[in-house]
């Protein structure tokens, strides 16, 4: 693919994450947990990272928090969501790239929201110094085992969609 090309495509990515993070703020889960939400934008993350790699999809995920930042703009979400963000693509590619022989995109993708999780979680703890706010995650681990099926499931159409896409066109 040509640096244009590239360019162009991986813009649309972000654009996109960026439409689905702002879109999952407008629209509450119907749990009573604080916090929690689908990662709508971690199917763009995690497509990117299987077709483009990590550093590519490194610049879309942080470009995506501070444009979501400067959309929405709270300050101490985009501080839980820029950790939990590059904590999750991080693990994410260590189980993709090392440990794909027995986990599934799905398998990876609840690896991701578990980090998550656990890096919002900590954040947040250090933030209110408050090492009580861990008892919470128990909570969001059984949550992020259903958004991080949801996530991975759709991600492997994506990711289908977009190879046929990036081979028509020759943009690989």
């Amino acid at each position: 693919m040509n640096k244009t090309r590239n360019f162009t495509f991986l813009a649309l990515l972000t654009a996109f994450a960026v439409l689905l993070s702002v879109f999952e703020n407008i629209i509450p889960l119907p749990i009573a947990a604080p916090g929690a939400k689908l990662g709508l934008p971690n199917m763009i993350i995690l497509s990117s990272l299987v077709i483009f790699g990590f550093k590519k999809s490194l610049t879309i995920n942080i470009v995506r928090t501070f444009l979501v930042l400067i959309i929405i703009g709270n300050p101490i979400s985009f501080i839980y969501s820029f950790f939990g963000a590059v904590f999750s693509l991080i693990t994410m590619y260590i189980v993709h790239r090392y440990f794909s022989n027995y986990f599934s995109l799905i398998g990876v993708s609840i690896f991701g929201a578990i980090a998550h999780n656990t890096a919002q979680v900590a954040t947040a703890s250090i933030i209110l110094e408050n090492m009580n706010i861990f008892s919470y995650l128990p909570v969001m681990y059984l949550i992020s085992l259903f958004t991080g099926f949801f996530v991975g499931f759709s991600s492997n159409f994506i990711i289908e969609q977009l190879n046929k896409v990036l081979y028509k066109v020759d943009w690989r």
